[in-house]
């Protein structure tokens, strides 16, 4: 398919980093590192060209892009699919049985897969994928790959594959940040898309909201209802601190999300699933969530804890304001504590006063559907199920995501009562299944 159709296809138009990048990768066969801020758009920035530069009639391993979580590597395979360009992906990432994945990889044949470092190392080593087939090594969130302890796995990547690999480099950071990683040579040709002087784009208004007390939490809780029912992460710098924070907010009425690193992979998913498809208004996190996730349309951003860096600071704040929308952030500070002084933008004082007395209720609720692509069940097939058997209409069902072995599925808020009642012991495709409300 030409870029120009998938363009099209995903109502897009490109900035100018992803058309600079495109251009090079299709023109071009430098080595490249790309340095564009977070929510720039620097996933289709290298998916785009590979569409083009790929043999969609192959079933070989063509393209590998690493990056640093299985939640970038989830939603960066989403996007190729999303595109219907023609090309296979898949994830590979840690904490399921790599023997599964290579039996996936078999039956998928995937032309690009997008893995975290240490799983692909794995599966070079097995022979599971073949190092001479590939072509092209993306590793996509580079600084943070090494800010994460993977410079050894990536230098350990980069010596098995073929020399004459084209690599590209992404990342949020400026070059001669990214330290002595013995990766990136003089041979790299840099497109650098960073602002020069914004630290944030100038459509994210910075606020501060004191707090009376040192413990702020009662502060949270008017700040969060003075938003109603829009969308915002609370930035926490403990993983303790998050679930503490998140317990009393879901006591008050609040539909939560939280996630953090020690959580079990399949509850980070669910935590993250609610909240992107608008089944809970607010995530409280660690920074695990200010990078690698891609979910549209977040109004604020609220520093419970103050960020431990400047650099932490950029990335919490890039998760709103994302193209070319408007956002907002929020530092909450007792008595002992003062705007850091690597904020480079105007902070206007915020009053929570006039805040409504009840959280707002998100406009969807989130579906487990304990069947899934082992069962041969497809996106259609549970919006059939839904439509059929839960009695609504295809308007009141959003978001459905297909995994082996479950489904999840974003239905209308008011309806979630009857959904659960007409599909209770009801099959699909001809099997029993579980239905219930994700919380």
């Amino acid at each position: 398919m030409k870029i120009e159709n998938i363009i099209h296809k995903l109502g897009i138009q490109l900035n100018e980093m992803q058309q600079a990048a495109m251009e090079a990768m299709l023109n071009g066969k430098d080595n490249m590192i790309v340095l564009s801020p977070t929510g720039s758009g620097k996933t289709l920035s290298y998916l785009l060209p590979l569409t083009q530069l790929l043999d969609a009639q192959s079933d070989e391993v063509q393209a590998v892009v690493v990056v640093p979580g299985r939640e970038l590597a989830l939603q960066s395979a989403t996007v190729l699919k999303d595109m219907g360009a023609g090309l296979r992906g898949m994830a590979c990432y840690g904490g399921r049985a790599a023997m599964d994945e290579h039996r996936r990889l078999r039956e998928v044949k995937p032309q690009i897969v997008f893995a975290t470092p240490g799983r692909l190392n794995d599966h070079l080593d097995k022979g599971n994928l073949l190092a001479s087939d590939i072509r092209f090594l993306i590793l996509d969130e580079f600084d943070k790959c090494l800010e994460m302890g993977f410079h050894d796995e990536m230098q350990a990547l980069m010596s098995k594959v073929p020399k004459e690999v084209r690599s590209i480099l992404l990342s949020a950071t400026p070059a001669e940040e990214l330290g002595d990683q013995k990766i990136v040579n003089s041979c790299f040709k840099v497109l650098n898309f960073l602002p020069e002087a914004e630290q944030v784009p100038d459509r994210v208004h910075i606020y501060k909201v004191e707090s009376p007390t040192k413990d702020k939490l009662e502060t949270l809780q008017q700040l969060l209802l003075s938003f109603g029912g829009q969308s915002t992460i609370v930035f926490l710098n403990y993983r303790d601190s998050v679930e503490r924070t998140a317990n009393f907010l879901i006591e008050a009425g609040f539909s939560v999300s939280f996630f953090h690193g020690g959580m079990e992979q399949k509850q980070r998913e669910a935590a993250l699933y609610r909240f992107s498809n608008g089944s809970a208004n607010i995530l409280v996190s660690t920074d695990l969530a200010s990078r690698g996730l891609d979910i549209p349309d977040i109004d604020n951003i609220v520093h419970y804890h103050i960020p431990e860096s400047e650099d932490g600071y950029i990335h919490r704040v890039g998760r709103t304001a994302r193209w070319d929308k408007q956002g907002r952030a929020f530092f909450i500070l007792n008595s002992q504590e003062q705007i850091p002084a690597y904020v480079d933008a105007e902070v206007e004082d915020y009053a929570v006063s006039d805040a409504p007395l009840r959280p707002a209720l998100p406009r969807n609720i989130t579906l487990y559907i304990g069947k899934g692509k082992k069962d041969k069940v497809s996106k259609a097939d549970i919006v059939g199920f839904l439509c059929k058997k839960g009695g609504l209409r295809a308007d009141e069902i959003g978001r459905i995501d297909v995994n082996d072995r479950y489904a999840y599925a974003a239905v209308a808020r008011d309806k979630a009562k009857q959904v659960l009642r007409l599909t209770k012991g009801e099959k699909i495709k001809g099997i029993r299944t579980v239905v219930e409300e994700v919380r």
